[in-house]
């Protein structure tokens, strides 16, 4: 089993969620965060004044996957948040040693499908 971590713009949220769906995982979480990498932040104006950005929001996305669906998914991903933009995000992949699903006590392969 893998871990699949995915940090992208918030602009790309329905085309990966609908991807990855579509690669055959079988769900994931979803949180809002801020980073900072090579986008830099930027500049805005608010009431006049102005101020540097510097943590971007951004998206990270977990997904628990079997090893055999795991470059379907991480492809999925790529593909539906590039825009060939700086910024466009990250995706790491970790061993995942052991899963569990609280309600019916199923373990690893089965606690993460369906």
């Amino acid at each position: 089993m893998k871990m699949i971590v995915a940090v992208i713009k918030p602009s790309k949220l329905d085309a990966v969620l609908d991807a990855v769906t579509e690669a055959g995982a079988s769900g994931l979480t979803v949180t809002e965060v801020r980073g900072y990498g090579r986008q830099k932040g930027k500049t805005e104006v608010y009431r006049g004044a102005e101020y540097e950005v510097k943590l971007l929001p951004k998206v990270k996305l977990e997904i628990a996957v079997s090893d055999d669906i795991t470059d379907k998914v991480v492809e999925a991903i790529v593909a539906a948040a590039n825009s060939n933009k700086i910024g466009d995000g990250k995706v790491f992949v970790l061993d995942l040693e052991q899963a569990l699903r609280i309600r019916t006590g199923e373990r690893d392969a089965a606690a993460i499908t369906g």
